[in-house]
């Protein structure tokens, strides 16, 4: 099951480097929740589903650019996993930053069925 999940992470992160929302979706459960680190709720802005994903890379205004994923690693605790992970790139209003964050997972038949985010601001 290791290999499986290890598998499963590299092809979620590769799509994310890229921003390829069909190798990402590939990844993810039908009623995947994604719970974004910014919005007004205390959860965050939460996304659900695999629509809702694709709608939310489909918006540029907000986007960064030129995001890059690194330092990326996996922690697992049964079937719920967290990544720690550096993030640089432009944000949406042509700023520069550079900031660590980490993800909780939870997995489910295989798939990615949660991602919550939490990012620290610079």
């Amino acid at each position: 099951m290791a290999d499986a999940i290890d598998d499963l992470f590299r092809r979620f992160g590769r799509g994310f480097n890229k921003a390829d929302v069909d190798e990402i979706a590939a990844c993810v459960t039908d009623d995947f929740e994604w719970r974004l680190n910014n919005g007004t709720a205390p959860t965050g802005t939460v996304l659900r589903g695999k629509d809702a994903l694709r709608a939310h890379f489909a918006d540029k205004s907000q986007a960064p650019r030129e995001a890059r994923f690194s330092e990326a690693s996996i922690h697992r605790a049964g079937t719920t996993l967290f990544g720690t992970f550096r993030v640089t790139g432009i944000d949406h209003a042509g700023n520069k930053f550079d900031r660590y964050g980490i993800d909780l997972y939870e997995v489910r038949d295989g798939k990615i069925s949660l991602k919550d985010s939490y990012a620290k601001d610079v």
